[in-house]
């Protein structure tokens, strides 16, 4: 398998997992600020390595009249704090080739929406940035589609890529994982990352929002590491019934430390057991 560091952090290459970690997006820089601070004392505490997320704009809701975030200009101010007061490499969504070019400066890994996995130009010129790439596979795709993805990104000079599974619809207003992707898309040689927070999402399953099933968020970390990843995505929050976006499927802070540590001590029976 292909590994590369993101800003110093090894990820694939039977590398440890990394944490993808953060708000779903960004409320305000304090409350932002605050989470990334926690989660780096978490991480730091217990030996997870971490990349702060949150979303500047959610260009994808459910309703007209929900809350996106406050904006690009925001986005790169608390980018740029992240990574000057606290030293932790940051990653967040763009949804447009104009938003990459404006982004690309203020952060280390390039997310590629899962709606717009597809779209040649903005994978294409994502990566063309020589930033590394995370492409979130659409719940609309066989994780065998993947690899036209992957070309895509190798067509433009750029093999830091990683694939983030996220569930498949199944159905109206709900997802399921099928875990045979992980191994499936690990086949084609890059870092797979295991989104357990929005893989219990339930679409639009609340007429206006979204719903979710945070309950199911720690069995599903569980079985990604048992059947093995390069990174975790999740999506935390301090007070998650009060969040502003996605909160019935993040994770509360508070819980996050518990859920890590079974995830660290699988990832490392696996991996062994890997080397053997």
């Amino acid at each position: 398998m292909t590994g590369f560091d993101i800003s110093g952090i090894p990820i694939g290459g039977g590398a440890p997992f990394v944490l993808i970690a953060g708000p779903c997006v960004l409320e305000s820089e304090d409350s932002c600020f605050s989470i990334a601070k926690e989660l780096k004392s978490i991480c730091g505490e217990i030996g997870v390595p971490l990349v702060f997320k949150v979303s500047y704009d959610k260009a994808n809701r459910s309703s007209g009249s929900s809350f996106r975030g406050l904006g690009i200009k925001s986005g790169k101010k608390l980018f740029a704090k992240v990574k000057r007061e606290l030293g932790l490499p940051v990653t967040t969504d763009a949804h447009s080739m104009e938003e990459v070019d404006e982004i690309a400066p203020f952060i280390d890994i390039i997310q590629i929406p899962a709606f717009l996995c597809r779209q040649t130009d903005l994978v294409v010129g994502s990566a063309k940035t020589g930033k590394p790439v995370n492409i979130k596979k659409g719940q609309f795709l066989a994780p065998w589609d993947v690899r036209n993805i992957i070309d895509k990104c190798l067509s433009a000079g750029n093999d830091k890529i990683i694939i983030t599974e996220r569930g498949s619809t199944f159905g109206y207003n709900n997802l399921v994982v099928d875990f045979k992707s992980l191994p499936i898309i690990r086949r084609f040689g890059y870092p797979v990352c295991f989104d357990a927070t929005h893989s219990v999402q339930l679409p639009g399953g609340a007429g206006t929002s979204s719903g979710g099933q945070r309950e199911f968020v720690d069995p599903l970390v569980r079985a990604c590491m048992a059947v093995g990843v390069d990174a975790l995505f999740l999506e935390t929050h301090h007070e998650p019934d009060e969040a502003l976006s996605d909160g019935q499927n993040m994770v509360p802070l508070k819980n996050l430390k518990n859920l890590l540590l079974h995830a660290k001590a699988l990832d490392a029976m696996v991996k062994k057991q890997d080397m053997i």
